[in-house]
């Protein structure tokens, strides 16, 4: 348990990146076991954990799945794909499996970084979602809703931005500006 005071789950979150190149080296299964477990995990309604993953290391399937996104350096150079689903026959909202999906997604993420992996969070490759099924093998109850691609992080300096709370929270209402 941690102490007070301690904050590695907001540190984690703070420091978490997109990492878009990968070092030439595999993803261990305990640590593919450790985040699909994180993703597994994740809030969803009804606890109807409406996710499906498809672990993609063969390097032959990853090429062909580069080549349904624009994004297919980033695709090819990762040595872990992990595509994710909603399965449509265990579905109760859509609305709420899908943000239940993306709270997978970001579980996943973040223990990637707690693990001293990278990982980006790729949604272009939906437009070729009925390739990528194909390619997979998937049955027509999966729905892709993105693919995570995974690996040791080539080493860069890795900076972000974010907007000042005040530009997107409000206070009661929304024409009143949330004060830090």
């Amino acid at each position: 348990m941690p102490k007070k005071g301690e904050r590695k789950v907001i540190d984690t979150i703070l420091n978490r990146r997109s990492v878009r190149e990968f070092m030439d080296k595999p993803v261990s299964k305990e640590d593919i076991n450790t985040i699909l477990n994180a993703g597994h995990w994740a809030p969803s309604g009804l606890n109807n954990q409406p996710w499906r993953f498809i672990i993609i290391r063969n390097q032959e399937t990853i090429k062909r799945i580069s080549e349904c996104t624009h994004y297919s350096g980033i695709v090819a150079g990762a040595p872990l794909l992990i595509a994710t689903f909603l399965d449509t026959e265990n579905s109760y909202n859509r609305t709420k499996d899908i943000e239940a999906i993306g709270a997978a997604i970001q579980n996943m993420l973040l223990t990637c970084c707690e693990l001293g992996l990278g990982g980006v969070w790729l949604g272009e490759i939906l437009n070729q979602k009925e390739k990528v099924n194909y390619i997979l093998g998937c049955p027509s109850n999966l729905e892709l809703m993105s693919a995570l691609a995974i690996g040791e992080p080539f080493p860069k300096n890795r900076t972000s931005t974010r907007k000042a709370l005040n530009e997107i929270a409000f206070d009661e209402n929304y024409g009143t500006r949330w004060e830090e």
